[in-house]
């Protein structure tokens, strides 16, 4: 059994305190593990409903990212004067 599967908690209350980068790392080894297609059914189910659970989380850190993306304003001169919402609404 791989070692993803041995790793996963009893339930998925630690992905919320996940920053991006380890929620992403969780989730390449689950599409690893069931790429290779050596975990019992089961636990495929399992670690799959994780997998969707973590793809979750980084696709809502990824638009709160977004949100504040904002670019800088230059004067003529070019000099930065502030800045503003990347994309005003």
């Amino acid at each position: 059994m791989s070692d993803t599967a041995h790793q996963i908690p009893a339930d998925d209350s630690d992905i919320k305190r996940m920053s991006f980068e380890e929620a992403l790392a969780a989730l390449e080894r689950i599409v690893s593990d069931l790429e290779r297609g050596d975990v019992p059914l089961e636990m495929s189910i399992r670690i799959y409903e994780r997998g969707e659970k973590l793809k979750s989380h980084c696709d809502r850190l990824l638009s709160a990212a977004e949100d504040k993306v904002e670019k800088i304003k230059l004067s003529r001169a070019g000099k930065a004067t502030g800045t503003e919402p990347l994309d005003p609404a």
